[in-house]
């Protein structure tokens, strides 16, 4: 017969109590055990005295007759300092999925991309804001010489219509005085 020491829960729906417990291996969690040495209430805060209460003289003398705790009960003896407990290491613990890691790749490269067309962005600014002093100066003749001509035409266009509204306007003011 093996001997365990282990959880045994109680309480109600969503609200768990738990007894510490020495048991039969093969006996139900929450069936017959042979003696309750504590009890574990998860619903207090962490640093409560009353979340774990533990005796400690049963729980040494049932270890000591061979009783394996479970992870759980063998944390808590750890931190009242009855049994050391060794840690454990699970280097996969905080590594992400593979989803995860496909998602993270995917933003990754959509970052990249930002980047790099930032930075073509930049460089062509500043390409642009030093090639004006150079390429501007042609241009900007160029662009004077043909806005030129099309400024005299516009203005020979508007030259005869300024002609001949003076000329109607005058005439009304004749015909006012006449009046008058």
């Amino acid at each position: 017969m093996s001997i365990s020491i282990r959880l045994s829960r109680g309480g109600a729906k969503k609200r768990p109590y738990y007894r510490i417990v020495v048991a039969n291996s093969r006996s139900p969690r929450d069936g017959k055990y042979l003696e309750q040495i504590g009890t574990y209430n998860p619903l207090l805060a962490k640093d409560s005295p009353e979340r774990i209460k533990l005796v400690e003289d049963r729980a040494r003398y049932w270890l000591g007759v061979g009783a394996q705790p479970t992870d759980r009960v063998a944390r808590f003896l750890d931190a009242a300092g009855i049994l050391e407990r060794a840690a454990r290491v699970n280097p996969k613990k905080g590594e992400p999925g593979e989803k995860a890691k496909e998602r993270a790749e995917e933003r990754a490269a959509k970052i990249a991309e930002a980047e790099e067309a930032a930075r073509a962005a930049e460089e062509e600014a500043k390409a642009a804001a030093a090639a004006p002093a150079v390429e501007e100066a042609p241009a900007a003749e160029e662009a004077a010489a043909e806005e030129a001509p099309a400024a005299e035409e516009a203005a020979a266009e508007e030259a005869p219509a300024a002609e001949e509204a003076p000329a109607a306007e005058e005439a009304p003011a004749a015909d006012e005085q006449a009046e008058g």
